[in-house]
């Protein structure tokens, strides 16, 4: 499913994601699978399991984000 993070409280680590369904869903900052600073506006994908969304991937910057960052990427001449 896709939505928005329309809500999110740094200091207790949750927040509400507004999905394309009408829905919202609350959700943990442990949830979210690539967090990156900011994020209030940022579009999301997730899956839904009893009622709440888990696995949640920021769609912004790299799709490589998602697996974690590298030290550095290495190019061979």
């Amino acid at each position: 499913m896709q939505g928005q993070i329309t809500k999110f409280h740094e200091s207790i680590g949750f927040g509400v994601i507004s999905a394309t369904d009408g829905r919202k869903y609350r959700f943990s900052k442990t949830d979210i699978r690539n967090p990156d600073g900011r994020l209030v506006g940022l579009d999301v994908d997730f899956l839904v399991e009893s009622h709440s969304p888990r696995d949640i991937i920021l769609l912004h910057g790299s799709p490589w984000t998602v697996f974690g960052r590298s030290s550095q990427l290495e190019t061979r001449s």
